[in-house]
Order: C-alpha cells, then structure tokens, then sequence
C-alpha cells in the first residue's frame, strides 16, 4: 500500500502564483505575525509554569481536532478548575470536540503526573535544561504522551521558541506541496521524513525572505484566512 497521496495534477496551482500570494499575504499581515510572535514570547518571559501546562495541554488536544474548539476546550477546563485538579471521568465530557478524547483525557493525566510534583509544576525548569529548541522538541516528542514532532514544534511556537522549527500541519504540507517544495503529502511522517521537511521548508522560507515561523503563520492564513495560535 502507498503511504503518500501524490497531488492532482489537474488541481494543482502554478507554484509561482502560489508564492507570489504567499508573499502578498506576508506583507499584508507581517505586523501582526510580529505582534503575535512577541505575545507567544511573552508566555516564557512573563507567564508561570501554570500558562506554559496550559500551552502543551492545548497541544495535546490539537491532533486531528479543530485547533478553536480545543482551545475553547482548554479555558472551560480552566474556568472550572480542571487543569490540575480534574480525574479522567471529570475531563472526558469536556473534550467532545476532540477526537480521541480518552485517550487524550488519559494523556492529561500523564502529564500532570509527569509534570507536576505536588503542587509545584516542573515544566520551565526542564525545558530550560536543554541548549536549543531541537533538543527540548526531541525530549518532548520522546517523553510526553500525546506529543510527536508537530505538537512539540506548535506548543514550543507558542511559547516562543518556534523562529527556526516548522510545524507541519496537512495545511502547510499542502502548501509545500503547492509551492514545489515538496513532491507528496505524507499520509504519515516519521522523524526522519519531518526533518528532511522542515529542511526544505527552511530552504525556501529563506529563498523568499521569509523567517520559517512566519511562513507557517502565512500558509495557515492563506488556508484558513486567520491568524491563530
């Protein structure tokens, strides 16, 4: 069985008008990219350990779910005191619009055992111990449930570590794919074909001028005509 969907060619676009819009998105929202570049840092500078918990929760939930609702998901569970205090039973109902939402009930729990010893929540300390963001992504996808390249590369973006890592989502791998900078869409990704991507995603965010993390930025609005987290 193949495990890549190759692109239909009678639908594909012209690579050159695809990065010609991309790069006529990127100048009508480059500020406010900036602007929320500097918020998601903001969450490492200024927020404690509780906000960055939240963070990687929200990334737990995100696979194969709309990224909105799992966010909605997060501040109801935070509204009632959920976040660290919520049993398995207690949570489950919450995650109805996220697929898989055992499992990931169960991958809260981990985390918080992982994470959390008695009341002190451990998480910043421990990615402070790594020297860049690849070895914090490789610890992350190793260590926490529920977590693989794409949701450690999100939840590090969205603590303001994501400047140079990519996080290949099926928007922006179609992107790619629309741009020629790659051939297929994966069905599935190993680590060493995320890697080879985020390569040649780096490669050509730096052939357009372009700072990976703003690509993503620009490839999500060009999909879903929103920027978000």
């Amino acid at each position: 069985m193949h495990n890549r969907r190759v692109l239909d060619k009678k639908t594909e676009l012209d690579p050159q008008t695809y990065i010609q819009e991309l790069e006529s998105i990127y100048k009508h929202i480059h500020k406010d990219i900036i602007l929320q570049m500097q918020k998601f840092r903001r969450i490492w500078d200024n927020g404690n350990e509780y906000e960055l918990f939240i963070e990687l929760l929200f990334c737990i939930l995100t696979p194969q779910s709309n990224a909105h609702r799992c966010w909605d998901t997060i501040k109801l569970m935070r509204r009632d005191d959920l976040i660290l205090n919520g049993t398995k039973e207690d949570i489950v109902p919450y995650l109805k619009y996220a697929r898989f939402k055992n499992k990931k009930a169960e991958n809260i729990l981990y985390a918080r055992k992982l994470l959390i010893d008695g009341e002190n929540i451990k998480l910043k300390s421990i990615l402070s111990s790594f020297p860049d963001a690849y070895k914090t992504r490789e610890w992350l996808a190793a260590t926490i449930k529920g977590i693989g390249y794409k949701e450690a590369s999100h939840f590090l973006r969205n603590i303001g570590f994501g400047d140079n890592i990519a996080i290949l989502d099926r928007h922006i791998l179609s992107g790619l794919a629309a741009a020629h900078v790659i051939d297929t869409i994966p069905n599935s990704i190993t680590v060493k074909k995320y890697l080879e991507i985020e390569r040649h995603m780096r490669t050509f965010a730096k052939s357009i001028e372009m700072p990976v993390a703003h690509l993503d930025f620009v490839m999500w609005y060009k999909a879903k005509n929103e920027i978000f987290k």
